[in-house]
């Protein structure tokens, strides 16, 4: 047998034991375990010396109770039951302009004067009405007496009596006609004596006490009674907040929850309450808007000025929280803790993070209580894990 003979006599050995070796490999990989491939995939406890364990804290979890905290943004306003928009009770041009933008003004202040025919005809209505009624009174008195001595008729007594009671109600209506006008109790008194206005002078008064917020009108600008804005007076000692809450949250807050309202980097935090709960969701940002009220006596909180609002529930819950610093990601970003095991080893437990209050998280799956988790000191453990 020559040299290339015996060549072709062993290819069909190494065949044959090449085959073999591939036919082992793959028995060998078809009967390895599944469940042993996971489990070479999953961190293996970590244990300490008790030099480490030293720098490990560790608490123990128990259901707690915490209110939650909602923050999100807000618009100063103005409290509209403490501000009024002040229209011109009369026609006439404005001849004086007797207040400032930023006045502190009382109840009763003169803000600006009118020459307003309006104003003069209803002084001369209440006068005429002044007199006719102290002449129909004279009359019902003296008919009185005379009925009483049977020196007239019943009949001509009761009209004379219903007379005095018309005129009496006349005098009343252009008396309320001027209160509605404005005019100062001095002046009716003056206008009920006899004496004439000078001018058909109109003067428009402050409603309420506090700050002129706004100025809309000038010196020689013509008003039209009912319609024409003159001024905006608000106590800016109190204001609102409209905030707007968003998805579940706007079902946990509720009427008399806290509120904290945080103007600007470093403003100081004013409290307030909340007041009012919107019962629609805006179409648009398909939010629920909330009303809260602050005390405002330093005057730093203007309208429509941008706020934080931190809303803290009044309603108490109950469920397990872990410190923040306790919760690790994993290399997809999902989160875990270190609890202590049974036999002293730290494990890795996967868990699901729910709301956070303050420096905690609420875990509503994961943990148990009486669960001891690392609190500080994870990293540590991470880093040795990964080793």
């Amino acid at each position: 047998m020559n040299r290339y003979q015996g060549r072709i006599g062993a290819a069909p050995r190494i065949a044959a034991l090449a085959g073999a070796v591939l036919a082992v490999a793959m028995l060998a990989g078809c009967s390895r375990n599944p469940a042993a491939q996971a489990s070479s995939n999953t961190p293996h406890n970590v244990t300490l010396t008790k030099a480490q364990r030293q720098s490990i804290h560790v608490v123990t979890v128990e259901p707690s109770q915490y209110r939650t905290t909602i923050t999100t943004t807000g618009v100063v306003d103005f409290d509209r039951n403490r501000a009024n928009d002040v229209l011109a009770p009369f026609s006439g041009a404005v001849t004086k302009v007797l207040v400032t933008l930023g006045a502190r003004v009382e109840k009763g202040q003169a803000l600006a004067e009118v020459a307003s025919p309006d104003f003069a005809a209803a002084a001369g209505a209440y006068r005429k009405a002044v007199l006719a009624a102290q002449a129909a009174d004279a009359v019902a008195s003296n008919d009185r007496d005379l009925f009483a001595h049977q020196a007239i008729s019943e009949r001509e007594n009761a009209q004379a009596q219903a007379d005095a009671a018309s005129a009496d109600a006349d005098r009343a209506a252009a008396l309320q006609a001027l209160v509605a006008l404005h005019m100062d109790p001095r002046m009716i008194a003056a206008v009920r004596a006899g004496k004439t206005l000078s001018g058909g002078r109109g003067v428009i008064r402050a409603p309420i006490a506090g700050t002129v917020v706004a100025k809309s009108i000038a010196p020689g600008q013509t008003l039209a009674a009912g319609t024409s804005p003159c001024f905006t007076i608000a106590d800016t000692s109190r204001m609102w907040v409209m905030t707007h809450v968003f998805g579940d949250d706007a079902t946990r807050v509720r009427r008399g929850d806290d509120a904290t309202i945080l103007a600007g980097d470093g403003g100081k935090p004013v409290a307030g309450t909340v007041t009012n709960v919107g019962a629609v969701v805006d179409p648009d940002t398909r939010s629920v808007q909330a009303r809260v009220r602050v005390d405002n006596p330093d005057g730093e909180l203007k309208k429509l000025m941008y706020v934080t609002v931190e809303l803290r529930s009044h309603d108490a819950y109950k469920g397990l929280l872990v410190p923040v610093s306790a919760v690790l990601r994993d290399d997809e970003n999902l989160p875990f803790v270190y609890v202590v095991d049974a036999d002293g080893s730290y494990a890795r437990r996967s868990v699901s993070l729910g709301r956070r209050v303050g420096d905690r998280y609420v875990i509503p799956e994961g943990l148990h209580p009486g669960d001891k988790v690392v609190v500080d000191g994870s990293i540590f453990l991470q880093f040795i894990q990964s080793q």
